[in-house]
């Protein structure tokens, strides 16, 4: 049996391997490995496949499935607080309009209240009003009657007067009763 050992030269093992025992150009690529590739792909598959149907997969369903129920319940209770919001606004429509009706019955009844007390000072005014007025007309009667007798004394006196100025002597009662006759008419 010879060695050869003279040459120092490796022989390839393969297509895939240089004489280094190093890949030519890509691994994956080389035709006598596609057998151990597939058989690992398959492998890992299978392997990720397990992992994700037994934990990952689970796992998810249940957020999604807790998720959806959220989401129902959010939306159930959305309804139900906009079926309270449409009874709260049903009742706010009904409390304002019985609250504007309540209103305008105590505007009229005020209304009414008013009008009643200003014909009661209208009334207690004018009857005021009247009593001034008859203490008036007869403060004017006084008034009137008291300027006539002053004008009465006062002619009385500027008749003397002229009489004394014009040189004769004049009658008290005389002159008296001539300014009385002269005035007879024209006192009202």
């Amino acid at each position: 049996m010879a060695t050869d050992t003279t040459s120092g030269a490796h022989q390839a093992v393969s297509a895939c391997l240089n004489e280094y025992g190093g890949a030519i150009g890509m691994p994956q690529l080389c035709g006598e490995w596609f057998g151990n590739q597939i058989f690992w792909l398959v492998v890992t598959l299978l392997a990720i496949f397990i992992i994700l149907s037994k934990i990952a997969l689970p796992r998810i369903a249940g957020v999604l499935a807790d998720r959806q129920g959220a989401i129902s319940n959010d939306l159930a209770r959305a309804e139900d607080l906009r079926a309270e919001a449409v009874e709260v606004e049903k009742k706010y429509e009904k409390a304002l309009s019985d609250a504007r009706a309540e209103a305008q019955t105590i505007i009229a009844e005020t209304k009414s209240e008013i009008k009643s007390q200003i014909d009661d000072e209208m009334a207690s005014a004018d009857a005021e009003i009247a009593v001034k007025a008859a203490e008036s007309e007869k403060a004017i009667s006084e008034i009137k009657a008291g300027a006539i007798d002053s004008v009465i004394e006062v002619a009385g006196d500027v008749a003397r007067d002229l009489i004394s100025a014009m040189g004769a002597q004049a009658d008290r009662n005389q002159v008296e009763t001539a300014v009385a006759n002269r005035m007879k008419g024209r006192i009202k």
